[in-house]
């Protein structure tokens, strides 16, 4: 089972890394905290001090065609953010 999907990289995400050394992950929705601070100390190599997570529902979208009003469902995830011990960071632009 995968556990991290891709990482969260979005302003709100980035004012946290600078201020606060925390990192979003988009995750598994059976993974739990224990597992995601795993895989991050694995994937990464750094310690982790705390995992939060929170579960985002599908949103309900509709959009009107031709053919008459079209209605479909975004998908939902769980976002877990990890805050890294003290002098800790984790570099994501290092592959490019």
């Amino acid at each position: 089972m995968d556990i991290l999907y891709k990482p969260l990289v979005t302003e709100k995400m980035t004012e946290q890394t600078e201020k606060l050394n925390r990192y979003g992950f988009v995750v598994n929705r059976q993974a739990t905290k224990s597992q995601i601070k795993a895989a991050v100390k694995q994937l990464y190599d750094v310690d982790v001090a705390s995992v939060n997570t929170m579960v985002y529902g599908g949103k309900t979208k509709y959009r009107y065609t031709k053919s008459g009003i079209q209605k479909g469902k975004t998908s939902s995830y769980k976002k877990a953010i990890v805050t890294l011990e003290e002098g800790q960071t984790i570099d994501f632009y290092s592959n490019i």
